[in-house]
């Protein structure tokens, strides 16, 4: 009986007791997982003062069934290409210890550090996503391909996508600005190298605004100032010194430009009179225009007049010569040959010259380059004061196997003032007071066409060819001012086509159009010829003087020189009344047969005169004046013998 009672409580106990135990323990079981999640609800909601948003990338579901939408998560890649990457983010909930702890994002959120907060999103928690993405299966999107959202995670998500475009912003604006930068250096040094001289006309510039500031009222009234101005002035001017670039300034420049400018800023805080500085810097302005206008106008007087002007070592050189010449006997004043001087089937030149060394250039170089030396024939015309020396130079300096003949302009008897209009011009009283009265010379607009050398007639001497050579069917006339740089004898083959003159037209600029030298305000020349019509260059001209002695050239020439007796068809010179006697009746030459332009143009192309058979030095800066480019001066410098016993006599040097 015992035993039964026993067996029926410890049942009793079995039934009723441990089902209590079991559900006790449930209880606390069921507390302890739900005050786990309180606290973490507790911490999503938990913000920082100024930081909102920041706690949001925490894990907030523990259900495996809802996944969070993909946040895009902008950052700058700072490679070389500047592109930038996106990367896909998931912030989805798991249950799993371990990656909580692997990814610790309380700290991340805690540390303070933006780093940090990267940190969280690296790359590892990216792939880690995308994995959890692929596992669980596609993101729920509704039919406009959004990504749904809980109600639970709405506001979570509005605050994620703040935090996304707050991350977004902050990473894209330091690489813009740096770019940017970077940017405007680029132009910086691409304005230094387009400006090497930007410094120096910032300091000049300081200069001109400090003097004017200096000759105000209110800066007179102000000592200190005034002193402090003058002071800068003179450290500027002492900087800039005979400076051109920014590479001849001084280390301090820089310096004292800042120093300048802040003593500029204190003169235009203490002026109250803007009119008054405007007034001042457009009489400074005018002034300085009108300096510029007489200074131009002096430059080209002292250019004509250097130009003219023989230097000492060339008005030495004839004497010496003509000194030697009287000291020969006759029979050493002949030069050999002279039975090829009316061969028609020779290579006959025409050069009109009273330059020695010019002339003799013109033959060395012309001889230096010819295939058969022999076959060349050189007729120099000179004038009284010039034949003796020019006689005795080439007795002395032979040109090889050519033959030379110099003649003396004097003894063309019939060119006089009777036959030849212009040589009746050059002699009257209104020519004589164009050149010789002394007040024209400041005021004549036209001052380039007032060299005496058209007074001489040595320059006309070109219209009559016909009469100079009468037993020479064709002719190559050469001016004493080029050199020749290759064999010449293939312009005496060329077929001029029944024209007079082969000369190469000049038709890339402007001023060598007809209207550039001819009047076309006169009726005379406007129903005659055509403004536009293209020029074409004297130097280095084929005459056929056949065709020439056909169409009565010279009676053409005659005619219009009479027309334009009071000078009011053209100027004087021998280009205008070329281009009308001989309109309609020049042959164009290929351009590289005589290239212009290195008298008085620095930019003529040099692969063109490396090219050219004649280069043409024709403007006032000859290459035997100082006043000569030295960039073209060695192409004719090469022709002349430096260390011939004249030439140092004369003390003329290269």
């Amino acid at each position: 009986m015992m035993l039964v009672r026993n067996v029926v409580v410890l049942m009793l106990l079995v039934t009723v007791v441990a089902p209590i135990i079991l559900y006790t323990d449930r209880i606390g079981t069921f507390k302890s997982a739900s005050s786990r999640n309180e606290f973490i609800e507790e911490v999503t909601s938990f913000t920082f003062s100024g930081d909102a948003g920041r706690l949001n990338v925490l894990p907030q579901e523990s259900s495996a069934t809802l996944k969070e939408p993909i946040g895009l998560v902008y950052t700058d890649n700072t490679t070389k290409e500047g592109v930038e990457h996106k990367s896909a983010r998931v912030l989805s909930a798991t249950t799993d210890d371990s990656q909580a702890q692997k990814e610790n994002p309380i700290r991340q959120v805690t540390d303070g550090n933006n780093q940090g907060v990267q940190s969280g999103i690296s790359e590892k928690s990216t792939v880690a996503g995308e994995n959890e993405v692929g596992r669980k299966g596609k993101i729920p999107k509704d039919e406009d391909g959004k990504v749904k959202v809980s109600k639970r995670s709405s506001s979570k998500n509005v605050a994620q996508n703040v935090e996304v475009k707050a991350e977004d912003q902050s990473s894209k604006t330091p690489v813009i600005a740096g770019k940017q930068e970077t940017a405007k250096s680029g132009e910086g040094q691409n304005e230094q190298m387009a400006m090497p001289d930007a410094r120096v006309r910032q300091l000049k510039d300081q200069l001109i605004r400090a003097k004017v500031y200096l000759s105000l009222p209110a800066t007179k009234n102000n000592p200190h100032f005034t002193r402090e101005l003058r002071q800068r002035i003179k450290e500027v001017q002492r900087v800039l010194g005979a400076a051109a670039k920014d590479s001849d300034l001084p280390r301090n420049s820089y310096e004292r430009l800042k120093a300048m400018e802040q003593s500029l800023a204190k003169g235009k805080q203490i002026q109250d009179d803007c009119s008054a500085i405007v007034r001042k810097l457009r009489a400074m302005l005018h002034s300085t225009e009108e300096q510029l206008r007489v200074h131009k106008k002096q430059t080209l007087f002292l250019t004509q007049l250097t130009a003219k002007t023989l230097p000492k070592g060339l008005h030495c050189l004839p004497l010496r010569l003509t000194s030697e010449y009287y000291t020969l006997n006759s029979t050493q004043q002949h030069f050999p040959n002279q039975e090829k001087l009316e061969d028609p089937r020779l290579f006959h030149y025409a050069l009109f010259s009273d330059n020695v060394l010019a002339a003799a250039v013109v033959v060395n170089s012309t001889i230096t380059h010819a295939k058969e030396p022999s076959k060349h024939v050189f007729h120099i015309v000179t004038d009284r004061l010039n034949y003796a020396a020019m006689r005795m130079w080439f007795l002395v300096n032979p040109p090889g196997k050519a033959t030379i003949q110099v003649q003396n302009i004097e003894e063309f008897t019939w060119l006089n003032s009777s036959y030849s209009p212009v040589l009746k011009q050059l002699g009257s009283q209104s020519m004589i007071d164009y050149y010789f009265r002394t007040h024209r010379a400041n005021s004549d607009s036209n001052l380039k066409y007032r060299n005496p050398k058209y007074l001489s007639i040595l320059n006309h001497l070109r219209f009559y060819l016909p009469e100079i050579f009468p037993k020479l069917d064709k002719v190559l006339f050469l001016d004493d001012d080029i050199v020749v740089q290759k064999d010449l004898t293939g312009l005496w083959s060329l077929d001029l086509k029944g024209k007079v003159n082969g000369a190469v037209e000049t038709c890339g600029e402007s001023f060598h159009r007809f209207d550039r030298y001819l009047n076309f305000s006169n009726p005379l020349i406007s129903k005659n010829f055509d403004p536009r019509a293209c020029g074409w260059a004297y130097g280095m001209n084929v005459f056929d003087l056949k065709e020439w002695k056909k169409q009565n050239i010279t009676e053409v020439y005659h005619n219009w020189q009479k027309l334009n007796h009071d000078r009011q068809l053209w100027k004087l010179g021998t280009l205008p009344p070329g281009l009308i006697t001989f309109w309609n009746r020049t042959h164009p030459l290929d351009r590289l047969w005589h290239v212009l332009g290195l008298g008085y143009n620095p930019n003529v192309n040099q692969r063109d005169i490396e090219r050219a058979a004649v280069i043409h030095y024709n403007g006032n800066l000859k290459p035997w004046l100082e006043i000569g480019m030295p960039k073209y001066r060695n192409y004719w410098v090469k022709y002349v013998d430096y260390d011939h016993v004249y030439l140092r006599e004369c003390n003329i040097n290269p």
